[in-house]
């Protein structure tokens, strides 16, 4: 078999297994943290000090490796998943460099699952922001070993202590010191295997003390040589140092600055020395099978079992097609060999494979465990999709990583009558790149939305669509799916009579409507005796209520939750035609409403918003101004608070904007539809006279 039952989160990785020889000298991590923290900046420093490019690029001059796209390079920030290596001295180190805007978490999770040492970069001068604490938090739930590294620690007025106490408080004291800024942050000294020097905070031989102390708890035999030595020699902690960065008992911190390269030898040397192989790593969490069945599995980083890879990231080009960024688990992978894509039937050859540099692509034979690589121009392919060469593989999947829910809307057309097609197929080649955008067609209203976390998110997308794929759209806030109902019952009656010589038309409806539970949609109900209404007619005045349902009666919105009694009528031998009465239908439907005392609804939604605890009282006193009211507040984690209530979707419109003034751009909410309820009188009322206005024109 080539996949077996997981023992669980706290096993160690699978033992006896064909490792090829060149997987103790694999690492493979991601970069992640908040924006403005400097990973793109550390990649291209590390990529200098590995001797991979002959000088660093900057991104403000928009030339480094990682940041490669037109628009990445135009706004100095990344905004995809940027995969590079470096080959350093026998090592190789597969990196991801990722966005650190909330707005591109789509981006930067799954960059988690293709790695296993999540490494999060902290700005020296920003401290512990949100974007740090959601990546630590989602890495430890993941089981990826975890490394936090401190940039800029030559940046004017930073208090380093205060920093690492400030991770120790709210991450835990597990989190210790591998290094320690000397000389003015000139350099850093290594706590690890050395003892002695003079740095500018602390010093060497307690953060070392601390260390050796921390990794040894994770085996009693070396508990006890250190109790009776006094100390252990680091170089024989390999085995417990890994086993506490697996069961997070240590998360190490380095410091760096990626401007002046302090610390960045030193970074490269924990990342041979220290940080875990592909055998050494937690294994990923995959699943066999669906729901509650699913079992958990194991993947073997043995290169002679059954091939298992993951696509992490889609990359859609609008000429080269689109590339499929794996990470392969178990197995070779080979250029040439036949896989299959999930549940598919039939496989796919993979014609070229492909190692990533940035935006170079370089051709390899295969790939091994551990190895990231790239399959281009295989349509079958999508994010989350799990590659084997074994049909009995087929029900394998990954455990599914937590997405924050899209909520800002925008409602988009083309520019061109008629392109309408074309850019639906666009917007679904760019939601197949990030798992945190949504398009969909929206029935009652006829738009066209396009979902994402927030503003920025969205107005990139649209960059893209002109930029990329040449297209332009019109695009306008999504309008709020309001309905009509009614609160009280009334009766309608019109005739509908029409001579304009030979034969006429003529049909007379005269109706009940009552109101229905909220939810309950609609009931039509035939209640005519004595034929005054012909059989054959009363599926033309059903269609004329519909008609009236559909476009409502007093705001131009779906009529909802109310019963229908047609009981009673008049018709013509000659003159009575179906059209006479689907008018007379829909008139006396929208009479009767008129004096049912029509209400208009409007969608509630459940608001969950993440913020920094200090805005708690900005983001409770905005909500309540919204119409909205909080149900409850809970820590997320340490600083981070969640504040769940209800309100009304039209006073969430541009909401985000709103929360990025009040969160200094660290909060971000979700939204999930409640109930319909009647908005105030005054709101209705602006609503009918803007439908009376277009009923003029």
């Amino acid at each position: 078999m080539p996949v077996q039952p997981q023992a669980g989160p706290d096993a160690s990785p699978p033992s006896g297994a064909a490792l090829h020889p060149g997987i103790a000298r694999l690492r493979t991590l991601a970069f992640v943290g908040p924006a403005g923290a400097g990973k793109t900046s550390l990649l291209e420093a590390l990529l200098l000090q590995a001797g991979a490019i002959a000088t660093a690029g900057s991104v403000e001059r928009g030339n480094t490796v990682s940041d490669h796209d037109p628009l990445e390079r135009r706004m100095q920030h990344s905004l995809h998943a940027s995969v590079v290596h470096i080959d350093h001295a026998g090592l190789r180190i597969h990196a991801v460099d990722t966005p650190g805007s909330p707005d591109f978490i789509g981006q930067a999770l799954p960059a988690l699952e293709a790695a296993d040492t999540a490494v999060v970069v902290i700005n020296a001068q920003n401290g512990i922001e949100l974007m740090a604490s959601r990546m630590l938090e989602t890495a430890a739930a993941r089981g990826l070993c975890r490394l936090i590294v401190v940039n800029r620690i030559d940046a004017p007025g930073v208090d380093l202590p205060g920093l690492l106490a400030a991770l120790q408080q709210t991450f835990g004291r597990e989190c210790l010191p591998l290094n320690l800024p000397a000389a003015g942050a000139g350099r850093v000294l290594d706590c690890f295997f050395n003892t002695e020097g003079s740095s500018d905070f602390s010093s060497p031989e307690a953060a070392h003390r601390a260390l050796v102390e921390q990794v040894v708890e994770v085996d009693a035999g070396f508990v006890e040589r250190y109790l009776n030595e006094g100390d252990v020699d680091p170089r024989e902690l390999h085995a417990p140092l890994e086993q506490a960065l697996r069961e997070g008992h240590l998360i190490p911190v380095c410091f760096t600055s990626a401007k002046t390269g302090a610390g960045v030898p030193a970074l490269l040397d924990v990342i041979e020395r220290l940080l875990p192989n592909p055998a050494e790593g937690n294994p990923p969490q995959f699943l066999s099978g669906e729901g509650d069945a699913a079992v958990p599995i194991t993947a073997r980083p043995d290169p002679e079992a059954h091939v298992l890879a993951h696509v992490f990231k889609i990359n859609a080009d609008p000429y080269l097609g689109k590339l499929a960024v794996l990470r392969v688990h178990q197995g070779t992978l080979r250029r040439n060999a036949q896989l299959f894509v999930g549940h598919a039937r039939k496989p796919f050859r993979v014609a070229h494979l492909f190692m990533l540099q940035g935006k170079e692509h370089l051709e390899v034979e295969q790939a091994l465990p551990g190895d990231l690589c790239a399959i281009a121009k295989v349509d079958e392919l999508h994010y989350d999709a799990v590659l084997h060469d074994a049909q009995e593989d087929e029900h394998i999947h990954l455990a599914a990583l937590d997405f924050p829910v899209p909520v800002h809307g925008l409602a988009v057309s083309p520019l061109r009558h008629g392109d309408e097609q074309r850019l639906w197929e666009i917007l679904h080649r760019l939601v197949d790149e990030d798992p945190c955008l949504k398009v969909e067609h929206v029935g009652a209203t006829n738009e066209t939305l396009i979902y994402g976390l927030g503003e920025l998110h969205l107005r990139m997308l649209l960059e893209r669509l002109r930029d990329s794929y040449k297209f332009e759209v019109q695009t306008q806030p999504p309008r709020i799916a309001y309905r009509e109902t009614i609160a009280a019952p009334a009766e309608g009656h019109y005739r509908h009579k029409k001579q304009s010589g030979g034969a006429g038309q003529f049909g007379e409806v005269w109706l009940r409507v009552e109101p229905l539970a909220r939810g309950a949609g609609f009931e039509f109900v035939d209640a005519v005796k004595g034929g005054t209404i012909p059989g054959q007619f009363m599926p033309a005045v059903e269609k004329g209520v519909r008609a009236a349902l559909a476009s409502g009666a007093v705001a131009g919105f779906p009529l909802v939750d109310l019963r229908v009694t047609v009981f009673d009528g008049k018709h013509h031998s000659v003159d009575s035609k179906e059209i006479a009465f689907v008018t007379a239908g829909q008139r006396a439907l929208i009479a009767a409403v008129k004096e049912a005392r029509p209400v208009v609804i409007e969608p509630l939604v459940h608001v969950e918003i993440l913020a920094p605890e200090a805005a708690m009282g900005d983001i409770t006193g905005d909500l309540a101004a919204r119409r909205g009211q909080v149900s409850g507040t809970r820590a997320a984690v340490p600083g981070v608070i969640t504040v769940q209530g209800l309100a009304p979707l039209a006073e969430l419109a541009s909401y985000q904007t709103r929360l990025n003034a009040m969160t200094a751009g660290q909060g971000r909410y979700t939204i999930a539809l409640s109930h319909y309820e009647a908005v105030p009188p005054q709101v209705q009322s602006q609503l009918m006279s803007s439908y009376k206005v277009k009923d003029e024109d």
